[in-house]
Formats: structure tokens, sequence, C-alpha cells
């Protein structure tokens, strides 16, 4: 990577923006430019120097983030990576920074907890890559001083050909793998469902308490019922189900019926939950009944559990550069050979309803 990615943390907390600076000039790509107390302090700076990124809190003294959130995208917009501890009742908050216009939201720090620091030092940097290339149309490389990266074989073992593999039948299940920009690019898909719509599992890269708020509010626009996974919830018609932040989703089949299972474990393609996972499930349990999708979102996970689902019989569908906020992911996925149709957002739902038909 050429010039570093200039970071403006912006946290009331003096021992969060300390922390987080930390952690970003750990890695090389990631410099901070400077650090602010409030909204009023960074708006100097910005005057002063514009940041490529700006790091965001939620609730400051004197303004809060969602305000200045909107100011900065109505006077003069920057990639912002909202940064919250994410309580409960902060979560339809969070929510509505994504819809003004945040790139991603990542948890806060929780001081002491080293394996968790550990783990979002990862989350944190390629939070702010992703941001700093959807304004500067790059892709950012993960340096490789950092914990080796897991595949799905953490949680879930490849099938053998033949393995529990499923004949067609008339039943079809979907499968759908989001990250950075997926918010907005699910909420697009889902709203043009009918009721009668496959069931449809998905991983959205998310931390946990917001899953649950961003069911209830795709569930409050959309046809088809929306809700946050549990463990045996089964997979019918007219619902699509999400998984919650922090834990993995896995696809499971009993007879004719197929249900979702909530499984904790390690970091998988350096996320929790894991598109890898999910789509691994789905080629082992569910083979050529499947149709999975891939969207916009920074990184590979996803393109091997894809893989092996079009080597069980599934159809694969990649969302085009085009209208991805970041196209990793699916690029990703294409290179590996693991797509069988490249389309743009507004195109998938109608072949996804065409091939759940067949």
């Amino acid at each position: 990577m050429g010039n570093k990615i200039r970071v403006l943390i912006v946290d009331d907390s003096a021992v969060v923006r300390q922390t987080l600076a930390d952690i970003l000039t750990s890695d090389p790509d990631i410099e901070v430019m400077a650090k602010a107390s409030d909204p009023f302090i960074a708006a100097d700076h910005i005057r002063h120097e514009v940041p490529d990124v700006i790091m965001l809190d939620v609730e400051m003294p004197r303004m809060d983030g969602i305000t200045f959130l909107q100011k900065i995208m109505s006077q003069h917009p920057i990639p912002v990576v909202i940064c919250s501890s994410l309580a409960e009742s902060g979560s339809e908050t969070a929510l509505r920074a994504l819809e003004y216009g945040a790139v991603e939201i990542i948890l806060k720090p929780r001081l002491g907890a080293k394996q968790f620091l550990e783990e979002a030092k990862i989350r944190i940097c390629d939070a702010v890559k992703a941001a700093a290339s959807v304004r500067l149309k790059r892709m950012a490389f993960v340096h490789p001083d950092v914990p080796p990266k897991l595949t799905a074989d953490a949680i879930l073992a490849k099938a053998r050909i033949g393995q529990d593999a499923m004949l067609k039948t008339t039943e079809k299940v979907v499968v759908v793998g989001a990250s950075t920009g997926g918010t907005e690019a699910l909420k697009d898909f889902l709203v043009g469902l009918p009721l009668d719509s496959p069931g449809i599992v998905i991983v959205q890269h998310m931390p946990e308490n917001f899953t649950k708020a961003f069911a209830q509010r795709l569930d409050s626009i959309c046809n088809i019922s929306v809700k946050e996974a549990e463990t045996n919830d089964s997979v019918i018609r007219g619902r699509a189900l999400i998984a919650p932040g922090n834990h993995h989703l896995l696809l499971k089949r009993s007879g004719a019926r197929y249900f979702v299972e909530i499984k904790d474990g390690p970091l998988v393609s350096r996320h929790r939950p894991s598109v890898d996972v999910l789509f691994r499930s789905a080629a082992r349990y569910a083979g050529a009944n499947a149709v999975g999708v891939i969207m916009t979102g920074m990184g590979d996970d996803g393109a091997k559990g894809m893989l092996e689902m079009r080597e069980a019989g599934a159809t694969t569908i990649a969302q085009d550069e085009e209208t991805c906020v970041v196209f990793g992911m699916p690029k990703k996925a294409i290179e590996l050979g693991a797509v069988d149709r490249v389309l743009s957002l507004g195109s998938i739902a109608g072949a996804v309803l065409r091939e759940a038909a067949q």
C-alpha cells in the first residue's frame, strides 16, 4: 500500500482514545492523525487536515455522534466507522448510523479482556481499511503479523464426496453472506421478496447486540418475516433468519426439514459469524437444494465455502463490482471459480426466485 490511512479518533473516553490509537498504530498501513474528545474538537482538526477515515463514538457530550455523522455526510463526506459499546438500548441508534452513511460498526474494546482485544485488533484495523477502500477505491492488505486465519474446519468438518449429500428436491433454501455495505444491500434484496419466497439464512458481519435490532427493522419493512436466528429455528418459506452477532450459524437438515444451529467457536476467516461456516454447512446438508449469494464486503470470507457449495451442486451468485460498496468477498469467490453468475444487486432477488422455482 502507498500512503498510510490517516484516522481521526472521536471519543469522550481518554482510555478508549488511547487504546484505539495503540491498536491502529500497530498496523503499518494506518496512522492516527489526531484524537478528539468531542465532535467540536474533531471539526477543528478537520478544518486543518482532512482524515481518510473517522472513528466515531455515538454517545458524547455537547453533540452526539449521529448528529455529527449527519453533518459530515451533508457537508464533507468522509468514511466513518462507528465505534460503540452497542448496549441493547443503543442498537437502534447504531442501526440509524448505517442508514446515515457510516461504513462499518465495530465494538468498543473491552479493556482487560486480552483475548477480546486481540480479536478486536484485527476487526478494528480491517474496518478502517474497508472504510478507506470505499472512498479510495482500493483494497487494503492485512498485515502478516497477525494470528493464523482459521478456516471453517474449526467449526464443521468438510464432508467427503457423497457424504451427507442431498438429492435435489422441490424445496430450495437460500444462504447469503455479506459484510461492509451489506446492511443496505440486504435490505434492498429482502424488501422485494414475496411472501412465498424460499427460506433464507443470512450471515452479515455484525457485532453482538446489533443483529436483533437489524432483524426487527427488516421485519417491519419486508413482506417476508425476518428474525435473529436461534438454535432449532426452522428454515421455512417466507422467512429469513439472520446470524446473531458473535456466533456462528449453521444450516442443518433432518429429513425434509431444514433448521439452523447457533455455535460458538473461534473466528473463522477472521469473523464470527463466518460466511464460510454457513456456506460449508449448506454444501454439506443442502447440496443441490441450495442457492448461495455472496454480497458486498471486504476480505475473503465466504469464497471457499461458496466453492464447496458449487462443487456440491448448488447454484451460486455474486454481487457485481459496480453495485458493491467493497468488491472484496465477491471478487475472491469469482477468482476461485466458485460463482455461476455475477449480477447487479437489483437483479439478485429475481434470479434467486427463478432458481428456487425450478
